[in-house]
């Protein structure tokens, strides 16, 4: 098991260099326009997208390396932000559930985003470039908080982390994703998911 270092605080995931420029801004929004207009993933081009804003081709470039790369960055600039960590287990992990919740229901009212990550599964080089840098920090992210917990002792030192990490954000996901209907209208619900395995895995 991966050992704990209380003394060395979880980070928040990085969402790459700032993006302040008055260019990147428009290329932004460039691509949620034609998203919203009813241009598919698969049918955006660097050219359309240079069009749209305004700039040239060269201007994307510099910036992205590639047209799977400036979509990630604006699947994620829709998406809720990740939470700053606190430093207190608990209340860092209940956070962390309830980004996704909030994730949940921006999904379902921004017609958008459900649209962009409902494609992202058919693309596969995007969807491969949205799991290494989106997927997998958020990931590694939520292990450090369970890696803390155990430090504090909030949860014993005897269970399996990765295990663990998908037991956490297992119903999350579930109800928000494959749960339509699901309360994810209850500010209340991460906490009640949190304390509910952290009840079970508190130490002995």
């Amino acid at each position: 098991m991966p050992s704990a270092d209380p003394g060395q605080p979880c980070a928040a995931v990085r969402r790459g260099r700032p993006r302040s420029e008055a260019a990147e801004q428009a290329i932004f929004a460039a691509v949620e326009e034609l998203m919203a207009g009813g241009t598919a993933l698969s049918e955006v081009t660097i050219e359309g997208i240079a069009t749209a804003a305004g700039v040239g081709k060269a201007t994307i470039y510099r910036r992205w390396p590639n047209k799977e790369a400036l979509l990630v960055d604006v699947v994620s600039r829709l998406e809720v932000p990740m939470p700053e960590p606190s430093g207190a287990a608990r209340d860092d992990l209940i956070a962390m559930i309830d980004h996704v919740r909030r994730r949940g229901l921006a999904k379902r009212t921004r017609w958008v985003l459900k649209a962009a990550l409902g494609q992202m599964q058919t693309l596969p080089e995007l969807a491969a470039a949205y799991r290494e840098r989106v997927i997998k920090p958020r990931r590694e992210a939520g292990l450090c908080l369970i890696r803390q917990a155990v430090a504090e002792g909030v949860i014993r030192d005897d269970v399996d982390l990765d295990l663990l990490g998908d037991l956490l954000m297992g119903p999350i996901l579930y109800r928000s994703i494959l749960w339509d209907d699901s309360d994810l209208e209850d500010p209340q619900l991460a906490r009640k998911m949190v304390d509910a395995l952290l009840d079970g895995l508190a130490p002995r």
